[in-house]
């Protein structure tokens, strides 16, 4: 098992998760984060620290499309290792239905 950034994140990216990961496995994209399957410890020390509920184990139904985002783009994005500031406009987003079609972005973030 791992655990899933899922699309909640987009423009919310609060960055609380990134504080607690103790194997450092978040990958920071410029409006998301995403976890590495193949570093996440399964500890699950994420899930309930994320306030936008973005974080879910692959175990759950419906998440092969998570796991493939997460998965690839975890190889492309830069490392975070330290929680930034979330968009002032996050609370806007969150719960909003279809963001990834509207808002995904492929660029990567800062990273640090």
């Amino acid at each position: 098992m791992t655990y899933l950034v899922t699309e909640n994140c987009i423009k919310c990216k609060y960055m609380d998760c990134v504080e607690v990961c103790p194997v450092d496995c978040f990958y920071e994209g410029e409006n998301m984060l995403v976890i590495h399957p193949d570093e996440c410890i399964d500890c699950g020390v994420c899930e309930p620290e994320c306030p936008a509920e973005a974080i879910k184990p692959d175990t759950n139904s419906g998440l092969d499309k998570w796991l493939k985002i997460n998965t690839a783009y975890a190889k492309k994005w830069p490392n975070i290792i330290t929680k930034g500031n979330p968009p002032a406009d996050a609370e806007n987003f969150d719960g909003e239905q279809g963001k990834f079609e509207k808002y995904f972005s492929k660029s990567p973030g800062d990273g640090n």
